[in-house]
Order: structure tokens, then sequence, then C-alpha cells
């Protein structure tokens, strides 16, 4: 018997997630605010429903990937608690605060469902090719269930402990990929204002100890290393916006366990004076045009 799944929130990244569930053969029942999202949901073979709580309806398990923790909240109690089937299974997969999302999956237990807090790395290029990592929070018992839906989804899916440590690692993932990514940019620039041929320094430093992902798998400046969005103007990818999202949840979710991240801090600052230049929309590795 096909699995049917309801997915809430079809853009960028939900889009591709939805497409390659049907790919992998469960029935996805779709909805999202946006005609254009759920078109093109249509179009990749997702049935089209009229809002959240129909698509929930009947559903063996719920995928969510939605803005904020605000957003997430709301779908759950509003809409996808009074409408789920006993049983149903939910996998939130947006990246949100640690509180709300243990909050959430608590009021899920309360209610006698399994749910799993699993935001994803990778970007639109691995959502929509399926080669996304999920970091999952919740039950042992939750995540077996939860590992084959989100296995069609990505490349690796691993359990990083109880109700929101998903979200935990995503954010220090992101905190530290925003320092490394802050870093690598002012070595480049520096570097050419020593006279360093921008392919000489990316060819000593990618393999001495200075290397990070940073700079050999999303170089900052353009014709340097693999094609990054640094090769089209910095267009696409994950943007400015994006990043400063996941580093004030970082800073935030830092202050409420007494953390101390000065590099994170400072990353955090950086790219908010580079998004009130109204650059939000580009790729973060365009941090380097203000450190240049």
């Amino acid at each position: 018997m096909t699995t049917t799944i309801a997915f809430i929130g079809l853009g960028n990244m939900g889009g591709g997630m939805a497409a390659n569930l049907v790919k992998n053969g469960y029935a996805v029942r779709a909805f999202d605010l946006s005609e254009d999202a759920l078109a093109k949901a249509e179009a990749a073979g997702a049935t089209r429903s009229t809002g959240a709580a129909d698509a929930v309806a009947g559903a063996d398990a719920v995928v969510t990937m939605l803005p904020a923790g605000k957003h997430v909240e709301a779908v759950y109690t509003n809409d996808v608690f009074g409408a789920a089937k006993p049983g149903a299974l939910f996998l939130d997969c947006s990246t949100i605060d640690v509180a709300t999302a243990r909050r959430v999956i608590e009021a899920a237990t309360a209610k006698g469902f399994e749910m799993v807090d699993a935001p994803v790395s990778g970007g639109i290029a691995a959502a929509n090719g399926g080669t996304l990592t999920f970091m999952v929070g919740g039950e042992d018992a939750a995540f077996a269930k939860a590992k084959p839906i989100l296995s069609a989804m990505g490349k690796a899916v691993i359990h990083a402990g109880g109700a929101g440590t998903g979200q935990g690692a995503k954010i220090c993932n992101n905190m530290l990929l925003g320092a490394t990514m802050v870093a690598t940019c002012e070595a480049f620039a520096m570097a050419q204002k020593l006279g360093l041929d921008p392919q000489t320094f990316y060819d000593i430093s990618s393999v001495s100890s200075g290397q990070s992902w940073s700079m050999t798998s999303y170089c900052p400046l353009p014709g340097v290393g693999p094609q990054t969005p640094a090769d089209n103007d910095y267009q696409g990818g994950f943007a400015v916006a994006l990043m400063l999202k996941d580093l004030k949840l970082a800073t935030e979710a830092a202050a409420s366990v007494n953390a101390s991240v000065p590099m994170g801090n400072a990353a955090e600052a950086l790219y908010q004076l580079l998004a009130n230049k109204g650059e939000g929309g580009k790729d973060f590795s365009s941090i380097i045009k203000l450190l240049s």
C-alpha cells in the first residue's frame, strides 16, 4: 500500500523535496500559500490540496518546510493536530529555534503522535537532486519511522539525539559555516592586497592547514576552484538573508545556554551589515565584497 504524505511548504527547498518523494513512490498531497509553488508541485506529480488541514487529513505522515518557528507552531496547532489521523508521523524539516521545536514536539507527543525535527543541509541544488543531509532530533522509534521518508529526499540521515537536537546541530553547523566563510573572504582579500594571485593563494592554502569547505568547495572568488555562485555574480546558492537568520538563531541559542560564541557574534554582525546594504538576496559568499 502506498504511503501518503502531506507536504506543507513548497518553496525553493520544499518543492524539490516533495518532487523527490513522488519520484520514490510516495503519494504526496501538497499545500502552499503560493499558487506558483502549488502548480509546480502538481506538475511534479503531487496532488494539490486546498489547505493545510485538507492535505493532512488521512495522510500517513506530514512533512513541513516553513520559514520560521512561529509558522511551524501555528500550522501544527491550528491545522495538523486536529486533522491528522491517529498514528500519523510528523517531520518538521524547517530551520527554527530549538525551544519552539521542542515545544511543538512535546505538544504532538501529548496528543499521541510521534514527531521529529529534521532540518537540512545542502541547499536548493541538493533539495532538487535528493542529496540533502538531514539532522534529526526525536525519540528512537520516531527516528526509525522517519528515516525511510527522509532517505527519499537525501543522501545522509543522521540521528542527533532527542527532541530539538536536529535544530541544535543545524544552527551550530551553519554558525561554523558563516564564520569560516568570513575568515576565508578575509584571507583572499588580504592575499590580493599583499600581491598574491588568487589562484596561486588557492593552490597553496587548499592543500595547507588553512583549508576549509568554504575555500575548496565554495570559493568566494570567481574563476577560482570549482564553480560556485561567485561565478554567477553571487546569484543562487544560499542567500545572505538565510545565513543571517541561522546566525541569529545560533546566537540566541548560545545566549540561552550561556555559551561563548565570539566568532558567531562577529559573523552575525557582518552579515547584518551586508543585508542592510540591500544584499540579502545574494549568495552568502558575497560577504567578500564587504571585506575587500
